[in-house]
Parts: structure tokens; sequence; C-alpha cells
């Protein structure tokens, strides 16, 4: 049911650490922890002490990673409850964010695609934020017809949050939304659904 090759698929190019950064600021959900672990690990102390990590253990991650970020000796660690805190936050310290700052995501899809919008209604390119996929493949989707959005889909087609319409999970994603798109399947014969299978595990 999906069209591959899509040119909107978002394009993760790992969490590769600036040298030449002045700050390192870090917004992290789930399992995207281990991508900061790999990147900070085996980098030279004075790069943990310039970086400011906010994480969230919401999401994919079957457990905490607080501890083991704790252990990098970063400037700054602030674990917080929810992806919505911490998008709060990251908003905050973008406002402040000084000339040097480099920022990286690291999560789930849904999760990368919501840091991003902030980090675009910031006025920053996206071709400057470093970018990591770890943990689940579930999608955010958003449905064309009511404009909500469904979050951690799994399925080949689920029924809309908001209006219940079934949708076809497409592979067509929104930047701006950070969101793939959502389409009634069932349109022409209300009801008349082909077998749901879990393609986002």
């Amino acid at each position: 049911m999906l069209v591959s090759g899509i040119k909107s698929r978002p394009v993760y190019t790992g969490l590769i650490l600036d040298p030449h950064a002045e700050h390192h600021l870090i917004a992290v959900e789930g399992e995207g922890a281990l991508a900061v672990l790999d990147m900070l690990s085996p980098a030279p102390r004075d790069a943990a002490e310039k970086a400011t990590i906010l994480y969230t253990k919401a999401g994919s991650a079957p457990v905490d990673h607080e501890g083991a970020l704790a252990k990098l000796h970063p400037y700054r660690l602030q674990p917080l409850p929810t992806i919505q805190t911490l998008l709060i936050r990251l908003q905050g310290f973008l406002t402040t964010a000084k000339m040097g700052t480099r920022i990286y995501i690291a999560g789930t899809e849904g999760f990368i695609g919501q840091a991003m919008q902030v980090a675009l209604n910031n006025a920053i390119d996206f071709h400057s934020v470093r970018t990591e996929h770890r943990g689940s493949l579930a999608r955010r989707i958003q449905c064309v017809h009511c404009k909500g959005f469904t979050e951690n889909v799994t399925m080949s087609h689920v029924p809309c949050a908001h209006c219940g319409l079934n949708l076809l999970v497409r592979d067509h994603y929104s930047r701006r939304l950070g969101a793939f798109q959502g389409v009634c399947i069932d349109a022409e014969v209300p009801g008349e659904l082909p077998p749901a299978e879990e393609i986002f595990p």
C-alpha cells in the first residue's frame, strides 16, 4: 500500500558532533539517548561540558537513560516528564540561543518531527539540525480531512483519533506539520477495509 521512494520522506543522517560548536543543544526522547551516548562517550570531555541535554523517557524507551546521560557530565541535563514539556523547554532555550549553538535531535520519528517544528519556528534551517532516529518506527499521522493528529500509529490503516474516519497511513511526510498524512481508506464503500497490517513496529 505504501509508495516507496517518496521524496518527502525524512532522512536522518545520525548525530555527528560538531567540533566547532560553542554549545551543543540536544533534545532527546526515549532510545534516542543511546545516540547521544554514542556521540559524546568517545568525544573529548569538554564536548559534554558544552552540552545542554533535554531528555524525556516518554515514548519508546523500555528503560530510563537519565543515569547514563548524567555520567557524561554535561553542562546541563534536564530530565522532563513528557514530550510536550520538553518541546516547551526547547522553545525557551532557542529563544535565547547564541551564535555557535548546534542543535541535535534524537528519538522516534514523531518526536523528531515535533522538535524540528520548534527549530523551524525559530528560523533555523532544517539542514543544520543533526538528527538520528532511534526506537519505534511508529508514526505521527495527520488526518487530511479534520486536520487532527493521531500519535504512535503502527498499523497500515487506523481510525482517526479525532473524527473517526479510517485512514490509510501514507508515506507522504510534511516537515511543516512534523507528521505523515492519513487519507480516508473506505470513502467509496464505508466499512469495506483491507486487513490491517503492522508495518511500523
